[in-house]
């Protein structure tokens, strides 16, 4: 009677491995892993025979930080740098600035040069369309003047001194030049606040050469003509107690 073979076992060596995987666990990636390494340095190697296999780089190991060095870091990038005092996330600012009334003054006072500078275009335009429209009279030592539709009690009461004075111009020392452009800019300015009228000192001429008032012969032209001229209703030669010859008074238009 014949017996059966029975099928070889596994060999030393298939035990041995099946042993060992049997230890590590079953990772079949982390064998096909390097599978595909050694096949492509196998590759690698027979297209470029002279080039040696690449070896893996061994990991550089990491350098602790060291807690002193890290504050000192630190302490240099933060010197010359001065903390903020308080907890304010704005800049204050001051109680003048947020005055209403403070606010109201500095807007017109930056708005009133523009403002100047449009009256003087104004008048000298309608000193041109205006012109001829004042009866001025001169006898040489008194001067008066006024305009087309003022009435003639109004005067009177000018001539006389009669009328407050709101304001008062000394031209005293100035040139024609100058004392024009502040006539001007006087009479400007007091319309603009409502003021009625003023009174404008130019002086007698008693110390200009020859004794003769430069300003004083200019003033009724710069009434009547100029620029000026368009914030005038009437003038006339002041009493003494306010000048005299030597000044006028100036009935503003409202």
């Amino acid at each position: 009677m014949k017996h059966k073979k029975s099928p070889p076992g596994p060999t030393n060596a298939a035990k041995s491995a099946s042993k060992k995987a049997a230890e590590e666990g079953f990772r079949p990636f982390t064998a096909l892993k390097a599978l595909r390494d050694d096949l492509a340095a196998a590759e690698a190697a027979r297209t470029q025979p002279g080039k040696p296999m690449p070896q893996k780089a061994a990991p550089v190991p990491s350098k602790p930080v060291d807690a002193e060095d890290e504050a000192m870091a630190l302490a240099r990038l933060m010197s010359g740098v001065t903390p903020l005092s308080g907890k304010a996330t704005r800049i204050p600012r001051s109680q003048d600035k947020l005055d209403p009334a403070n606010l109201v003054q500095k807007r017109a006072q930056s708005a009133l040069p523009v403002q100047l500078e449009n009256d003087e275009v104004h008048a000298h335009l309608a000193a041109l369309v205006e012109g001829g429209r004042f009866e001025v009279q001169d006898d040489g030592k008194r001067v008066e003047g006024r305009r087309h539709g003022i009435k003639t009690d109004v005067v009177r009461m000018l001539r006389r001194g009669q009328m407050p004075i709101d304001g008062r111009l000394d031209l005293h020392g100035q040139s024609a030049a100058g004392a024009q452009k502040s006539l001007e800019t006087f009479l400007a300015k007091q319309r603009q606040r409502g003021e009625r009228c003023v009174l404008v000192v130019h002086g007698k001429g008693e110390h200009s050469p020859g004794q003769v008032g430069v300003l004083r012969g200019e003033m009724a032209a710069w009434l009547s003509q100029g620029g000026a001229s368009v914030h005038v209703d009437a003038f006339a030669t002041a009493h003494d107690e306010d000048g005299g010859e030597g000044a006028v008074y100036v009935l503003l238009r409202r």
